[in-house]
């Protein structure tokens, strides 16, 4: 494949293989978006929220650890690992928008909120920092899921910018409890 950037320093390539599951199977997955919309909301994401973040922190620093998901991805995100048995992802393509703007079968999107959506951190820096940092500079995302200091952060972008916030309980459910400082 053609390399394809799709902002200052983050490659198409990069963006749709960089998760665990697909390093597990990659000749079994086709990690790439389907829909040129996709395309755009990936690179506008790019342009919008990780560019900014990758040019005051570094590229050195940078590690994303979820890009896009393909409908292939998914599916094996939802399937159980035949070793192990333990499932190989949790996914929420309805509604985390890391699926950006693919179509299913029935033509409807399989996130109606539109966009797209990564999860990164800053090697030597807390999440809670990163946060604040985002926050500082009023970039234009949608959701920010805050999960603790020591993991990454997901952010995505799309056309609703609410600059919504949640941080999760250890057991995964979304709560506003801990970060109403960040609240806006």
């Amino acid at each position: 494949m053609m390399e394809v950037t799709i902002g200052k320093y983050l490659s198409l390539e990069e963006f749709c293989t960089c998760t665990q599951t697909y390093q597990k199977y990659p000749g079994l997955i086709n990690p790439f978006p389907q829909n040129d919309d996709s395309l755009r909301a990936i690179c506008e994401l790019n342009l919008r929220i990780i560019d900014p973040v990758i040019d005051f922190f570094g590229r050195d620093r940078f590690k994303l650890t979820y890009g896009f998901c393909s409908p292939d991805l998914k599916k094996f995100l939802q399937k159980k690992d035949p070793i192990t048995g333990i499932k190989n992802g949790r996914v929420a393509p309805d509604i985390d928008q890391h699926i950006a703007l693919e179509v299913k079968k029935s033509g409807k999107y399989y996130c109606e909120r539109l966009g797209a959506a990564s999860d990164f951190s800053i090697v030597d820096l807390g999440s809670d920092r990163l946060v604040e940092w985002i926050l500082s500079q009023k970039l234009p995302f949608d959701s920010l899921y805050f999960y603790g200091e020591e993991r990454p952060i997901h952010i995505s972008y799309g056309p609703q910018h609410k600059r919504d916030i949640w941080a999760f309980t250890p057991g995964g459910q979304p709560t506003k409890k801990g970060i109403e400082k960040w609240l806006i």
